[in-house]
């Protein structure tokens, strides 16, 4: 946490630069008020990045851009409803939203948009007081009417007013604050915490797209799990993603001395680390992130205890790509993580019998054709799934994942195993069968394609010679 002193010279650094110095003369030689708000101040005091530029003004949209068009190359007025317009000045994206006081219904989420006329008024409508300060431009004017500066020097989260009339106006806000408590590493204030307990089934009039988005967020940190636990332990989970915290009493055959959920939160944690090993300076997987997150969900629906008090989940991979993809669907995830996220945890348990006994080369090339585009990410995820504190068994299953990505990366720079194709396509099958497009040449190009994955690459001239032969043992082609 930086300094007060350290973040106002932070903050007259980005004032004084040109994007920025152009826009307060702007507004000041029209006599109108503006004030860099939210996000950037805040970040200004935790000391990380100041990226995206907000301000608010007293100007109404219609005046907003008149001001702004003069000095920036493009603007866009999406916003305008809410009263926000954007533009692009010397090359950096500002949004100049005017003073809002929102009044919502008490039973959706939609506010009514009002324009209000003062920066304080307009601040302590904002979610947390950490969100709620200001900086007056030309003036270099802090403003804090929440007390936000204190709050961020103790890594304290509260509302700037009642907590529970905050959250009952924007249920979101509840999931924002386990975001920013992974995000900032800060704590919510009891008062803060206990209102969501308490108003944490209002989150069901959110839309799924903004849950999603949240959640999302989320998990994009660099330590989701406070955030998560905080979800889990405030009963928001229960609402959002309920697989989560029904994780909590089942019980892991492979892990005694964890439940399901902290192992679910362990794997989570060691995927991201492996993540940021493998792939440094890449952005954060989402798709990833879910799989490590979702993909022992399907353990409660299939526990079973055995006679002798042994306690298994068998199929709990199947079961669990179903719900997972179930759960993102009603999220309003895309069909392509959706059906991303299913398939790691489908295959999730794929490895462990590699430690059974050796695998053929067949059996390698399968693991491959069957985990296609996401190999890497089923590395990470199988590597991340070891969470057991028997060091021995950890190091051997760790040796026989390098052992296995050894013998991959042997087999593809022999056979180009990433783009594993029988060796003939449909139309020479076709061509030595004398058969048109149909069933037939799929059945035939599925014999030639099994061949392939047990013996590797025979040749156009070999594969020709097995294909006839199937055909004339009376196989149907």
């Amino acid at each position: 946490m930086e300094s007060v002193a350290t973040a106002i010279a932070r903050l007259g650094e980005l004032a004084a630069s040109p994007h920025v110095s152009a826009l307060a003369r702007a507004f000041a030689d029209a006599g109108e008020e503006l004030a860099l708000v939210g996000g950037p101040v805040r970040d200004a005091f935790v000391g990380t990045a100041i990226n995206d530029l907000d301000f608010a003004t007293n100007a109404r949209p219609d005046r907003i851009l008149a001001l702004v068009r003069p000095i920036s190359s493009t603007q866009w007025d999406i916003g305008r409803a809410f009263g926000t317009i954007g533009a692009l000045i010397d090359g950096h994206t500002v949004e100049i939203t005017t003073y809002r006081s929102d009044a919502y219904d008490g039973a959706t989420r939609k506010p009514v948009v009002e324009f209000g006329d003062t920066l304080e008024g307009d601040l302590l409508r904002r979610d947390f007081t950490v969100n709620a300060m200001a900086l007056r431009l030309p003036e270099m004017k802090l403003i804090d009417p929440s007390g936000g500066i204190e709050d961020l020097m103790s890594r304290r989260l509260t509302t700037p007013g009642k907590p529970e009339v905050s959250f009952g106006d924007d249920p979101l806000r509840m999931m924002r604050a386990a975001r920013f408590t992974s995000q900032l590493g800060f704590t919510v204030a009891e008062p803060t915490a206990v209102a969501m307990r308490d108003l944490a089934e209002r989150i069901s009039i959110v839309s799924a797209e903004r849950i999603r988005d949240e959640l999302s967020k989320l998990l994009l940190t660099a330590r989701p799990r406070p955030g998560l636990e905080l979800l889990v332990a405030s009963g928001l989970a229960q609402h959002v993603l309920p697989e989560l915290p029904a994780l909590r009493l089942q019980v892991d055959e492979h892990h005694h001395h964890k439940d399901v959920y902290e192992h679910s939160l362990t794997v989570l944690d060691q995927a991201i680390a492996l993540e940021e090993q493998r792939h440094a300076g890449a952005a954060p997987d989402l798709t990833l992130r879910l799989a490590a997150l979702l993909h022992d969900i399907g353990k409660p629906a299939t526990k079973r205890i055995e006679p002798g008090g042994l306690v298994t989940f068998h199929h709990h991979d199947v079961v669990g790509s179903k719900l997972a993809a179930k759960r993102l669907r009603e999220l309003r995830f895309d069909k392509e993580t959706i059906t991303e996220v299913a398939r790691l945890i489908e295959l999730h348990l794929r490895f462990f019998g590699y430690t059974e006994g050796a695998w053929t080369d067949s059996a390698v090339r399968r693991y491959v054709r069957d985990a296609g585009g996401l190999l890497e990410r089923l590395h990470i995820l199988t590597r991340a799934d070891v969470t057991t504190r028997n060091r021995r068994k950890a190091n051997r299953l760790a040796s026989a994942y390098d052992d296995l990505e050894e013998r991959i990366a042997t087999i593809a720079e022999q056979e180009e195993l990433d783009a594993i194709r029988p060796d003939l396509d449909g139309e020479e099958i076709m061509k030595v069968l004398g058969l048109r497009p149909g069933p037939e040449v799929g059945r035939a190009y599925r014999f030639l394609l099994e061949l392939r994955l047990n013996e590797g690459p025979l040749g156009a001239e070999e594969a020709t010679r097995r294909l006839r032969e199937w055909r004339a043992s009376g196989s149907p082609a």
